[in-house]
């Protein structure tokens, strides 16, 4: 009896996606190919058993010239490719749409939620500041779902602004898309938050360069990443390299 109790609960989880809640760490070896979205680049993806995890906050986090913003275009390239839906919450107003054509991004599938500049933000007299806006505005994409990525770029926001958020914004937001089919993805400069079952990709990278004086140009980055991740689906090191779009 206790055994047919128990299956007809995990089929029900199933149903919902909640599956994983029956245990603190996925099983070894099980492979997480149904249950993520492709960050397309193949050698990270292998180390990812699949790419990002579905349903969980995760981040992507390096330095300037990293090849943070390039991956992140990636990935929501792949995604629209696939014919699904992504958004991007540009707090600082940093997205160049000849880089996001370029990588390959379908504009028609994107949500573009533009923020102030950071100089614009400033000056709004009266106003949430960029980065609340931003929460506010990334928080009401994830409750209307719908989408198989959501990111956010959080990389020129102040990291002392960061830090005055309350630690429950992390949390409200992983109970959004809890069970969902969406990955939420914060991009920063420095790791900052993830859900129990999300996952950090730390990023250096290396940068080469054509041409010189004011002709000089950047032609692609040599990435390498480390993944972490508190239920260990996924860890280890990878190196990659990337067409530049923006580092």
């Amino acid at each position: 009896m206790a055994k047919t109790s128990l299956a007809v609960l995990e089929s029900a989880l199933r149903e919902r996606k909640l599956d994983r809640t029956l245990s603190s760490a996925v099983r070894a070896g099980e492979a997480a190919e149904a249950g993520c979205t492709p960050t397309t680049v193949a050698p990270l993806d292998a180390c990812l058993r699949g790419g990002l995890p579905r349903g969980q906050l995760c981040e992507v986090a390096g330095a300037h010239g990293s090849g943070r913003t390039t991956l992140a275009l990636q990935l929501l390239a792949g995604v629209t490719r696939q014919g699904e839906m992504a958004a991007l919450v540009d707090t600082n107003d940093r997205l160049d749409v000849a880089s996001a054509r370029a990588a390959g991004i379908d504009l028609d599938r994107l949500l573009w939620i533009r923020g102030y500049a950071t100089a614009q933000a400033e000056q709004a007299q009266g106003a949430l500041s960029a980065l609340e806006r931003a929460i506010k505005a990334l928080n009401l994409v994830l409750q209307a779902g719908g989408f198989s990525v959501v990111a956010i770029d959080l990389i020129d926001v102040p990291a002392a602004a960061l830090k005055r958020l309350p630690f429950t914004t992390w949390l409200r937001l992983q109970r959004a898309i809890e069970g969902s089919d969406t990955t939420c993805l914060l991009l920063v400069a420095e790791p900052l938050a993830r859900s129990a079952g999300g996952l950090t990709v730390s990023l250096t990278g290396r940068a080469s360069w054509v041409g010189s004086g004011h002709s000089r140009r950047l032609s692609g980055v040599a990435m390498s990443a480390r993944m972490q991740s508190p239920r260990r689906y996924a860890s280890g090191d990878v190196a990659f390299g990337a067409l530049a779009v923006d580092a």
